[in-house]
């Protein structure tokens, strides 16, 4: 499935009524023969600059775009945030302040490492899951060196 037909037929759903979850969409696209999992569909969703509102999903406007905060880079979030890390196997528990996890998985996540499989953030916790033990001790290594 070509990823514009996919985003079209996206854009289209959301125009003719409202969407109130992920999971609805993505029943919607598969009544119309498009098969697609939730990753890929917040994937879209963001590339399609689409937020949830009350009323279901809509385009981000430009003004609220340039009030959104920006993500903190790395080095600041976690020079910001970051209290403990701890390597477990082929992941990092990254302990933060209540609410601190959040703003530090986001800019774990804007660095794209190859190493970095993704992180889960709950309040005070980020967990970092790598692709081996090997890259987990490559980023533990990074992120140490940023702290410097």
């Amino acid at each position: 499935m070509q990823k514009r037909f996919r985003q079209g037929q996206i854009l289209k759903l959301l125009s003719g009524q409202p969407v109130a979850s992920q999971d609805e969409l993505r029943r919607r696209l598969g009544h119309l023969g498009v098969r697609v999992t939730q990753a890929t569909l917040s994937r879209d969703l963001r590339e399609l600059r689409l937020v949830k509102t009350r009323e279901g999903y809509r385009p981000l406007s430009n003004s609220a775009a340039e009030e959104a905060p920006q993500l903190p880079t790395l080095a600041r979030a976690l020079k910001e945030f970051l209290l403990d890390l701890r390597p477990a196997q082929n992941m990092l528990v990254l302990k933060t302040p209540p609410s601190g996890a959040q703003p530090l998985a986001a800019a774990i996540d804007s660095e794209h490492w190859k190493e970095v499989a993704g992180t889960l953030a709950g309040d005070d916790t980020v967990l970092v899951i790598c692709s081996s033990r090997s890259a987990c001790a490559t980023v533990e290594r990074r992120l140490e060196e940023m702290l410097r």
